[in-house]
């Protein structure tokens, strides 16, 4: 079955706002509010270093939502785009980066056998 994600990155600046209270506690749940069924999972992960010892994350915070096709996701968001994005002021001043991509491999570590390939017919 095809699964896509959107991600929600926020790029790392020296100087930032970033309310992570907010984030997961109010505009995450309005999103998820939202979105209804058509969304499968959410994840927030918040930064905290970047490849080099000592050096920032690349990202402040990301979001991660599910949805069987890009077409669910676009049906979810796009009745509440407006009141979604006009929320983002409340909680940082960086200005979102939205990636959507086609999941091909989602394991869990204790998953046996080899890995289940999401590809779809339209995979390079």
């Amino acid at each position: 079955m095809q699964m896509v994600k959107v991600s929600v990155l926020y790029p790392y600046a020296d100087a930032f706002r970033f309310d992570f209270d907010y984030y997961c506690t109010k505009h995450m749940p309005m999103v998820k509010d939202k979105l209804g069924d058509a969304c499968q999972g959410i994840a927030v992960d918040r930064g905290i270093a970047g490849g080099a010892a000592g050096s920032p994350p690349s990202f402040v915070a990301m979001a991660h939502l599910y949805f069987h096709t890009e077409a669910d996701f676009q049906a979810s968001f796009g009745p509440h785009t407006a009141e979604i994005m006009d929320d983002v002021p409340n909680y940082t001043d960086i200005t979102p980066v939205i990636q959507i991509s086609e999941v091909l491999i989602n394991a869990r570590r204790s998953d046996p056998g080899p890995f289940h390939l999401h590809l779809s017919s339209s995979a390079n």
